[in-house]
């Protein structure tokens, strides 16, 4: 019970860091993007699911690393069901300039992944691969470790099916969580000692 009060109150003071803490090396950022949620209430409506899982380590204060999953299911009565799945190592790098960076809050980035990847379609086309992709995102903190993401990516699968590739462009949006490192918790800690 104590471990779990003190990483409340560790979380809590965050909030007294300096802006950029939440991109300090060793800090961990979990989230996931959401895109494209959309559940058919009637007869032969899509249903479509979009969900990436990822988390992340801070190197430095510009440059994170990582892993991702995704995953893409769309359904519908009477229509072939399509499906995207992958898992794989992502990298992500942050500018710090305060003249690219308007918003005090906020912060651009770039994102890069490599990984398994697979789009299939039942009965249809199907690539399973190598999957790459690269976009820009904007982070915006609503809080010192709560940032409100979107992301544009442009993802290319080459791979082995009856398609050598497929590619798309995703307008992803989620929420991201900037966890401290144990260098920063010891930080704090002292500091209330």
């Amino acid at each position: 019970m104590k471990k779990i009060f003190a990483a409340l109150v560790v979380l809590c003071l965050l909030g007294v860091e300096k802006s950029n803490a939440q991109l300090e090396r060793g800090n961990a950022i979990v989230g996931a993007d959401v895109a494209n949620f959309n559940i058919g209430l009637k007869k032969g409506s899509h249903t479509t699911i979009d969900l990436s899982p990822k988390g992340a380590w801070m190197l430095n204060s510009n440059l994170a690393v990582g892993a991702y999953v995704n995953f893409h299911l769309e359904t519908a009565k009477d229509y072939d069901t399509y499906t995207r799945y992958g898992v794989g190592a992502l990298a992500r790098y942050y500018v710090n300039d305060p003249k690219v960076n308007i918003l005090r809050a906020g912060r651009w980035f770039f994102e890069g992944n490599a990984g398994f990847e697979g789009d299939n379609t039942k009965g249809g086309n199907s690539t399973n691969g190598l999957g790459l992709g690269i976009g820009p995102g904007y982070a915006y903190f609503i809080t010192k470790n709560i940032a409100f993401e979107t992301l544009l990516k442009f993802n290319e699968n080459v791979g082995f099916g009856n398609t050598t590739s497929t590619s798309n462009l995703n307008l992803g949006l989620g929420f991201q969580i900037y966890l401290p490192g144990r260098a920063t918790a010891n930080k704090i800690s002292n500091d209330m000692k």
